[in-house]
């Protein structure tokens, strides 16, 4: 969802012998699809051979071979390449293999070594220690100390950053302290819990100081991971190479050396049928967001591997803008809910690949209520009609629900370049069976720039789609506390402005008690579906298919794949 507007391109020593752009033009909607109108953590999908390094140029070799160039391509598009700016799963994606992190989450609320090998907390909870890995280097030449760790984390917070995500991961963030070269002190304005997941995010991963300290237009992603930065074609593709210096994987990584690869390349295909192609004709050796029609096909093709992982976090749910025109008033967001046959459009349009949302959490994150369920108005096109009714919307004459001489009608913006997994043909049929009930949704079509400033940030909308991939409940801060508005680097996009809310998702993040935060949580789902602030969709299901080529494939805490151990077979 969130976007950056400060977008700079670079295009340096492209590797030869690129292949053109694999992009197309999408194809026609199939029509019928309107008429239907906890956490995975590091999932090894093929084994790497343990910690073997590679036999360079050993074709056949049982063991990892090194060389050869990785190219994935998947839908959306990069729009920053600093992971503090942007939050979009592209930018998480890439930017994981650029950098690497303090800890590694290792379970639902567990965390390993990374670039800190030890950590302490003070007894308030307000003051975190690192102890720092000694010997590691910049892809810039330069030094990792804990002068690395302050700058990055002054650079989230800094407002001149226009941080749409990072920046709420660490909301206490009050200062860093640089104790030595190998020790840093980081102090939070309150206790918060939920700080060492966030620091394991690729957004939150560690820059070079000395990137930080360019102007923004020059701006390069410098990191300590495994591959280092090429260049980005906008809109076409990412490239990296390998770091030959890497030696600083996190704890429970398969392989401890170089990556394998020499060359990282990540393409932007936003056609399915196109992405699709590319794998099965042998032009990718691997693709994100495996189209579900062809789901069943290709588990049954050989030479190919699918994983598929429910996506951690908020399912893709619509958010609805309460602050604003008729869904000020709660019958007509729970007659909006009540309308739409969620089921039904999820089943049609995904193949049965993608699980119905009835809750804003996805069932892989802790803290999921199974009972919170009960509150939301589920399909009932009556219901839905009397409590239009009730709320004083009457039809009109063309069908339409008119109240004072005004039409109901809710804007839903639609913003082509984050449109995914048929979420545009999901939203013409919720437009469709809205219309039944009397309720006209409009779509208008726009670009990065008004999406974000007109809409994100202006507030003129009453409806928007997002989902968010995230290993924690405390997602659900992001979402619905009422500091968290967009404008404030959250996700609070149906604008809530509830103190219950607010206490329940602050005395989560507080509390050290992991009863009294799995209370707070459920209540939060709870009151969520009961004033319909958000309608669930579906869960994101990772599906993501490799050649048989590809070897050694893992996936972090989030579902992203792991690219340092991955190695070419023949």
């Amino acid at each position: 969802m969130s976007v950056s507007d400060d977008t700079a391109t670079h295009v340096d020593d492209e590797p030869a012998g690129r292949r053109g752009s694999l992009r197309s033009r999408r194809p026609a909607v199939v029509a019928a699809a309107l008429v239907a109108a906890a956490a995975i953590v590091l999932v090894l999908v093929v084994t790497t051979g343990g910690r073997d390094e590679p036999s360079a140029g050993r074709a056949g070799a049982a063991g990892p071979v090194a060389g050869g160039t990785l190219t994935y391509a998947l839908a959306g598009t990069q729009v920053s390449l600093d992971p503090a700016v942007a939050a979009t799963a592209v930018t998480g994606l890439i930017d994981r293999n650029i950098f690497d992190s303090l800890v590694v989450q290792t379970g639902p609320a567990t965390f390993g070594p990374w670039l800190a090998t030890k950590w302490a907390v003070s007894a308030d909870g307000r003051t975190y220690t690192f102890t720092l890995r000694d010997g590691v280097t910049f892809h810039d030449g330069t030094p990792f100390t804990a002068e690395a760790v302050k700058a990055t984390l002054d650079h989230v917070v800094d407002p001149a950053t226009k941080s749409a995500y990072a920046a709420s991961l660490i909301a206490p963030y009050e200062k860093s302290r640089v104790v030595d070269d190998h020790v840093v002190e980081v102090t939070l304005k309150r206790p918060f819990t939920p700080f060492l997941q966030a620091l394991s995010v690729p957004y939150l991963g560690i820059q070079s100081p000395a990137a930080l300290a360019r102007p923004v237009a020059d701006y390069r992603p410098v990191g300590t991971g495994p591959f280092s930065y090429v260049s980005w074609e906008k809109d076409k593709r990412v490239t990296l190479r390998r770091n030959a210096a890497y030696a600083s994987p996190p704890a429970g990584a398969s392989h401890q050396g170089a990556a394998y690869l020499d060359s990282l390349v990540f393409e932007f295909v936003p056609e399915d049928a196109t992405r699709y192609g590319a794998l099965t004709s042998g032009q990718v050796q691997a693709i994100a967001g495996v189209p579900p029609v062809n789901a069943g096909r290709l588990r049954s093709l050989a030479g190919f591997e699918l994983t598929a992982q429910e996506t951690p976090g908020l399912n893709y749910n619509l958010y609805l803008n309460q602050t604003r025109g008729p869904l000020k008033d709660v019958r007509v967001r729970r007659a909006l809910s009540a309308a739409v046959n969620v089921a039904e459009l999820v089943k049609n349009i995904y193949f049965g690949q993608f699980p119905v949302a009835r809750n804003p959490l996805s069932r892989t994150t802790a803290a999921y209520d199974a009972t919170a369920e009960s509150e939301l108005a589920s399909y009932d096109l009556a219901a839905a009609e009397r409590l239009l009714d009730e709320a004083g919307w009457k039809k009109g004459p063309d069908g339409y629900r008119v109240k004072d001489g005004k039409t109901l009608a809710l804007t839903w913006p639609y913003w082509a370049e984050g449109n995914k997994e048929q979420r545009d043909v999901l939203a013409e049929g919720v437009q469709a069976q809205a219309k039944l009930a009397g309720i006209r949704i409009e779509r208008p079509a726009v670009d990065t720039g008004a999406f974000v400033s007109k809409y994100l940030i202006g507030g003129e909308y009453d409806l928007v789609d997002v989902s968010f991939a995230r290993p924690t409940p405390d997602v659900l801060r992001f979402a619905f506390a009422s500091g968290n508005t967009y404008a404030k680097a959250g996700g609070n996009v149906a604008l809530v402005d509830s103190p219950r809310i607010d206490t329940w998702v602050e005395e989560a993040a507080e509390t050290s008690d992991p009863a009294t935060a799995a209370k707070d949580y459920a209540a939060v789902q709870h009151e969520v579906l009961r004033q319909a602030y958000v309608l669930p969709l579906y869960t994101p299901v990772q599906l993501t298919a490799f050649s048989a080529k590809a070897r050694g494939v893992a996936f972090d805490a989030q579902t992203y794949p792991v690219f340092h151990g991955v190695w070419l077979g023949a």
